[in-house]
């Protein structure tokens, strides 16, 4: 296979080094990216995958035992559904950190590399030697991203915590579920997901500064902040009125109709954002004396009583099936949706048509569909041009590479 040659300033030695890439697949723009993963669970390896997914080299640093998202079901031949979803695109090399020969691995990897990531609980790093204080001096270029649940400074910075835990701590759960009813969380990881969107955000913002000229950075990514930055609609009230935002189930505090509606059989969701919309509802449901009622004239009228319009609109939906009115409205051009199971989402003739479902081997032999890339560049999609690792399965390759390097 091809060797591409990508010189940077790494901490080998004072001098610049070559790291020698051997995967002649691999394209995008991160292509000359190498990053080193040291990552468990979730919003890292997310981040290192999203990465991957735009090319860049990356290598997964596991515990012996690996990441523990490896025992997650369900399993396909003993391979987890769970961790593949999270790990395609990358390499895997196991080593024990306690281990001085496994831990001088460790930084022969880092040196060789343009950007680090963790997710371990603050000062972790830094007691290994791999934190970015010991390793800036010699590789100044490195940009180095720590993800955590509060951060690596400050009063929670020693605190653990969970996709579930840093939703109630950072009010997701508030404003989640309905009203009077248990405190519920997202149904999907929110926590985990968009500290990893963030993180790797942000590295790609730095490795741009660097392609300048300019030296790395650390980043420190927590998990309460990046739910916090996507919170803000609900903070914005808060700082507004004074006032807690309240959790109203599909509804939404600004804008109505613009919820789950239930109409003969089951739900289905309707939102008619504008002035405009709305009348072209009320032509659907064949009822324009509601665009001249006082109660919802604006906007801003309907969402205040819009108890009352659930009540109207749901009277008139119980004629018909959920089909029927997601027809009849999509027909006008107001956005209307069935809610969709995960079963029926994936099987969706758009999802086919935009090949975001892919087949992909699992290194136990199984076969498995994945949701790949779902960001397209000049038309194309990204690649999947590595299955998901086995537990160490690149070692000798890496090991290999880094013995290049050095000579």
């Amino acid at each position: 296979m091809a060797e591409i040659g990508v010189v940077l300033n790494a901490a080998l030695g004072s001098c610049p080094i070559i790291s020698l890439i051997t995967m002649s697949s691999r394209s995008g723009p991160l292509a000359l990216i190498r990053v080193i993963e040291f990552c468990q669970v979730a919003a890292g390896p997310y981040c290192g995958m999203l990465l991957a997914d735009m090319g860049a080299d990356v290598i997964k640093v596991e515990p012996p035992v690996g990441d523990s998202m490896r025992t997650w079901p369900p399993l396909n031949a003993g391979y987890s559904e769970n961790f593949a979803s999270l790990n395609r695109n990358k390499r895997s090399i196991a080593l024990d950190l306690k281990s001085p020969a496994d831990l001088a691995i460790a930084r022969n990897l880092i040196a060789s590399a343009d950007v680090v990531i963790e997710n371990n609980r603050p000062g972790v790093m830094d007691k290994l030697g791999l934190g970015y204080a010991a390793l800036k001096g010699a590789h100044p270029k490195l940009v180095y991203c720590a993800i955590s649940a509060f951060g690596q400074t400050g009063p929670r910075a020693q605190d653990g915590g969970f996709d579930v835990t840093v939703q109630a701590a950072s009010g997701i759960m508030s404003v989640t579920g309905d009203v009077g009813a248990p405190p519920v969380k997202a149904g999907v990881p929110v926590s985990d997901f968009g500290a990893g969107l963030y993180a790797a955000f942000s590295i790609v913002s730095v490795l741009n500064r660097v392609a300048r000229g300019e030296a790395g950075s650390f980043i420190d990514v927590s998990m309460l902040g990046a739910n916090l930055g996507v919170s803000a609609l609900q903070t914005s009230e808060y700082f507004g009125t004074g006032q807690n935002p309240k959790p109203l189930g599909s509804a939404h505090p600004r804008n109505a109709p613009y919820r789950a509606f239930q109409a003969r059989d089951s739900y289905f969701v309707l939102a008619a954002g504008n002035n405009k919309l709305w009348a072209s509802v009320c032509d659907v449901i064949d009822r324009a004396d509601l665009v001249k009622d006082p109660r919802f004239l604006t906007t801003t009228d309907r969402a205040k009583n819009q108890a009352e319009l659930k009540l109207i609109l749901e009277t008139l939906f119980a004629a018909h099936d959920a089909p029927h009115w997601v027809a009849a409205f999509r027909a006008v051009g107001v956005p209307c949706e069935p809610i969709m199971t995960y079963a029926d989402v994936l099987a969706d003739p758009h999802v086919a048509q935009m090949n975001w479902v892919v087949d992909i081997a699992l290194p136990s032999g199984g076969r498995t569909k994945t949701v790949g890339p779902v960001v397209k560049m000049d038309g194309a999609g990204g690649a999947i041009y590595r299955a998901p690792p086995a537990l160490n399965g690149d070692r000798a390759d890496i090991i290999a590479e880094l013995a290049r390097v050095k000579k």
